[in-house]
């Protein structure tokens, strides 16, 4: 027990305090000012810099004879020769073999590691370079000249080489020689940097002849359109201000449809502004503004705007101001082309200056964006187009024949049998009527009806044959139309209106009768009224009566009671007469109300109303205590409203009681108490 107590097995019968690793404490600081003297960052790390012991480097070897310097040179040259044994591709280790002999003015052998590492890889240029430099830099002309000849014939693409090598020789003062190189090198057509290093050569020795000769076959071998413009700004920085017209104008023909063209405008008018040459400049803008595409030519129109406020007219600069908002629409339109509102504006601004050759350019281009479906509500701002296209060449421009040729186009295009456009019909109907063209119109119409009919095309086509006083067509059309639309009370009154107004009654009244047939119609309260009036009108009372009774055998309806009462009631027969038949039709609804439709208080209540204004309005003939005792008393009840949650509330409505409801009503609770006395008689005799 005691030794369990002492020292525990797992731990080798040490103590848990034996094993105890004990951390230093941490110390605390109890006094947190800062220190008097303070060290930065940097003392510290000047401290370890000057106690860092020094590097072990190898004794310097001093050679004191020429045996000793030999079996230097044989001991470096084994080292670098087994280097290259190993690392032969290695070009670095080559470079430092040569440098080394060179070091020792061993030229021979210097040259032939060169060499040697030429074999290895002769197209790393700057082995090349490093090996001309050396020859140079020793003095050894020809043999540089002879390192530089062969470096460009074996890499005349690397430019270096060439500006090293002519370099030397200008250096050297041979410029002939100079010259020779720069036509070798010319022979391989370098980049631009190339031929304008052979122009700068040849003017630092003021051969401008020479020099605007290399332009001229530079812009052949580069036709950029900077390069035109260098080899103008050339020739106008040597005052030949002809020249440099020459070279631009040029250019323009070579590139005028070239992507940088813009660019090439831009200099010419700045060109020709600098010679005080403003016509010029301003024919200069303008042409490339009609053949560069206007998304290209953002900065021109900048530039021209400017021009024209600086030298120009008021009309210039609205000219000016034009062309800017025309490239500002030919941007959405590029962007958009069924954006017919931006052709809208881009139209609207080509006619205000009044171009015609622009305006049909910009027509044509807008109605050939057709809306890619055929739906009749992508169509109807595109078919304004052709009406505003039409109208101009109608009243703008003058042109008949154009005019009916957009017309005929257009009508061509709309696919028909899917939806049609009455408006272009009447249009083109209603041009060839102010050419005088009737047969032109009614063929026009004609075949609006054929193909695509509608209600305002059969109105107007009617209308202008009324106009021109041809009753048989009129009434062919009508029937065209109640054949096409047998449903339309609109055109059965107005065809039964035409023989009305030509003294055809029988005629206008076999048509009513016709409509009043139809098992469909859109308006038929409309159609009766019109029949209605129309027998009114020619005083036939009693058909008048009958057409009132039929019309009461399809529908009951308040108003149709109301207006069969004020027939009667103004009838042009005896007056009593006329007021007893106006009563019997308001006992007859009042009848139809009470009995056969009960639940429509309010309609009851507003006929005894009528009925009550109509006896007033009899005066002295009139009866008021006919009406009076039968009228309703207005109660003011609530109702619940029910709702998918339940009960939401109530609502008040107004109610309706009758005279015999009322009464009724009294009846009933006279019953219920005699009933219950009955009850309390028995309870009492059986007690």
């Amino acid at each position: 027990m005691a030794s369990n107590k002492d020292g525990d097995p797992s731990l080798g019968y040490l103590t848990r305090k034996d094993t105890e690793v004990k951390l230093p404490r941490p110390t605390r600081v109890k006094n947190k000012t800062p220190a008097p003297i303070q060290i930065t960052a940097e003392q510290i790390l000047r401290e370890a810099r000057e106690r860092q012991e020094a590097d072990i480097r190898p004794p310097k070897q001093k050679i004191t004879d020429s045996t000793e310097l030999g079996d230097y040179r044989l001991r470096k040259r084994k080292e670098f020769e087994d280097l290259i044994r190993r690392v032969r591709w290695n070009i670095s280790v080559w470079i430092k073999y040569a440098q080394w002999e060179e070091s020792q003015k061993d030229f021979n052998r210097a040259r032939s590691v060169w060499e040697r590492a030429l074999e290895v890889d002769y197209r790393n240029h700057t082995l090349w370079l490093k090996y001309a430099e050396v020859e140079m830099k020793n003095k050894f002309i020809n043999h540089a000249r002879n390192v530089w000849d062969r470096a460009v014939t074996l890499l005349p693409r690397v430019d270096q080489l060439w500006y090293k090598y002519i370099h030397m020789e200008e250096m050297l003062g041979n410029i002939a020689g100079a010259r020779q190189i720069f036509e070798r090198w010319m022979g391989w057509m370098p980049d631009q940097q190339g031929w304008l290093s052979y122009i700068k050569f040849e003017l630092r020795y003021n051969e401008v002849e020479r020099a605007r000769g290399i332009f001229e076959r530079f812009v052949q071998c580069h036709p950029k359109v900077s390069a035109w413009i260098r080899f103008a700004k050339f020739e106008m920085k040597n005052g030949e201000v002809a020249r440099a017209r020459n070279v631009y104008e040029k250019a323009v023909q070579k590139l005028a449809d070239d992507e940088e063209a813009e660019m090439l405008f831009v200099a010419f008018a700045e060109f020709e502004e600098r010679c005080k040459e403003t016509e010029r400049a301003r024919c200069i803008y303008k042409f490339a503004l009609d053949h560069i595409p206007k998304g290209r030519a953002e900065d021109l129109y900048r530039k021209f705007v400017a021009f024209e406020k600086q030298y120009g007219d008021k009309e210039g600069i609205e000219d000016a101001i034009v062309g800017k908002r025309r490239f500002q629409y030919e941007d959405e339109v590029r962007k958009n082309p069924l954006n017919y509102d931006a052709w809208f504006d881009y139209i609207r601004l080509e006619e205000s200056v009044t171009n015609k050759v622009r305006i049909r350019e910009v027509y044509e281009r807008a109605i050939a964006n057709v809306p890619p479906a055929q739906e009749k509500r992508y169509w109807q701002r595109y078919i304004y187009l052709w009406i505003n296209y039409a109208l101009y060449e109608e009243l703008d421009a003058e042109d008949i024949e154009r005019t009916r040729e957009v017309y005929r186009e257009c009508l061509n295009l709309i696919p028909h049998e899917k939806f049609s456009f009455a408006k272009i019909w009447l249009l083109a109907a209603q041009f060839e009527i102010r050419q005088l063209n009737l047969n032109g119109a009614r063929q026009v119409l004609g075949n609006a009806i054929g193909k695509a009919p509608k209600d305002k095309i059969f109105k107007k086509y009617i209308e202008i044959e009324l106009q021109l006083g041809n009753i048989d067509r009129c009434r062919k059309l009508y029937e065209k139309y109640l054949e096409w639309s047998p449903e339309n009370c609109y055109a059965w009154s107005k065809y039964a209106e035409l023989e009305r107004s030509l003294s055809e009654t029988e005629r206008a009244r076999s048509i009513f009768e016709l409509a009043i047939a139809q098992p469909a119609l859109d308006m038929p309260e409309l159609l009766w009224k019109a029949y209605i009036d129309f027998e009114i009108s020619e005083g036939e009372y009693d058909r008048t009566r009958e057409l009132f009774e039929r019309l009461l055998d399809r529908t009951k309806h308040l108003k149709v009671w109301i207006s069969c009462a004020k027939f009667e009631a103004s009838a042009m027969e005896e007056q009593n007469l006329c007021i007893q038949n106006a009563r019997r039709v308001f006992e007859k609804a009042l009848n139809y109300f009470r009995m056969s439709a009960p639940e429509l208080k309010e309609e009851r209540a507003m006929l005894l109303d009528e009925w009550l204004d109509m006896e007033k309005s009899f005066g002295q003939l009139g009866d008021v205590s006919l009406v009076e005792p039968k009228l309703p008393k207005k109660l003011k009840k609530r109702k619940q409203i029910a709702s998918e949650d339940g009960l939401a509330g109530y609502e008040e409505y107004i109610d309706y009681v009758f005279p015999e409801e009322a009464h009724a009503h009294n009846l009933k609770i006279l019953e219920k108490a005699r009933e219950w006395k009955r009850q309390r008689l028995a309870s009492g005799a059986d007690d």
